[in-house]
């Protein structure tokens, strides 16, 4: 069990530091086509998303209702996933611009909750299950691409290929095309939970998968770039500022915190269709 800090952040206090931080991100991402909006917002905003990462491990972790906790997620995650569906292949609810939402975090959380799972029954010497839910989310990918090669009319029949398409972006998404979020995201989640217990270690090796995921292995292929300056890392791929979120990760005393438990489930839709539906608006005015 983690050492509980007489000081320090609880589970609350780090969702709520994301939460604002989330909201500084999406305000850039939705209004960024003002031209008045800067770019600093979205820097900060990389730290929301390890945050939540991190609040979700301990929240998994410690929940009485391990399949309530995951129906919850797979549920948000499935509807916004649903709605998104239509606006890539039916081109629906999309601003002027073209331009519609491609969050879906809940979506890799989902997929975590599975890995997790497994994690524990390969610790409890359930080696069968374990592996099976580990490698359900690892090769789902793969059983669609073989699906698809074994019977290619699919794709030439309307109805079915758009129902394929439609499972595999919402109700049961591939970890290779979900739209928010990434493979280190992913492999991060991962570690941070297969390493819970050992906060050092944890978070030391957290904080450099990312580094070098999202800050060495870009910088590898964007400076073979004609024109390409290493500022740009401080510019344009920051991705890897989410790094950063590790010193708020230190600050957690283990403790949950009380309030606003319902809160953090629902804010992420509510405010990303508010914010989308503001953009909309106000594109409308200044075309």
């Amino acid at each position: 069990m983690l050492t509980k800090l007489k000081n320090g952040l609880d589970g609350t206090q780090l969702k709520t530091i994301a939460l604002a931080l989330m909201v500084l991100d999406h305000i850039h991402y939705f209004f960024e086509f003002t031209g008045c909006i800067p770019t600093v917002f979205s820097m900060l905003g990389r730290l929301s998303a390890p945050l939540f990462l991190f609040c979700t491990v301990e929240g998994f972790a410690h929940t009485h209702d391990r399949r309530r906790y995951f129906v919850r997620i797979w549920a948000i995650g499935t509807a916004m996933a649903a709605l998104e569906f239509f606006m890539i292949y039916a081109k629906a609810f999309r601003r002027g611009d073209g331009f519609y939402p491609l969050n879906a975090i809940f979506q890799d959380l989902m997929l975590l909750c599975i890995v997790w799972q497994g994690i524990d029954w390969l610790r409890e010497k359930k080696f069968a299950k374990g592996i099976a839910a580990i490698a359900a989310v690892l090769c789902w990918p793969f059983v669609m691409v073989a699906f698809l090669s074994a019977f290619p009319q699919i794709q030439q029949m309307p109805w079915a290929s758009t129902v394929v398409a439609f499972v595999i972006t919402s109700p049961l998404p591939l970890w290779t095309s979900i739209t928010d979020g990434s493979w280190s995201f992913l492999l991060g989640g991962a570690l941070l939970y297969a390493l819970r217990g050992r906060r050092k270690v944890q978070l030391t090796v957290w904080a450099l998968v990312i580094f070098l995921c999202d800050f060495v292995l870009t910088f590898g292929m964007a400076c073979r770039q004609e024109g390409f300056v290493w500022t740009q890392m401080f510019t344009n791929n920051y991705e890897w500022f989410g790094v950063a979120a590790v010193l708020l990760m230190l600050l957690y005393n283990g403790q949950r915190g009380s309030g606003h438990k319902q809160l953090f489930y629902w804010f992420y839709p509510a405010h990303v269709y508010l914010l989308y539906g503001a953009s909309c608006l106000l594109y409308n005015v200044l075309r």
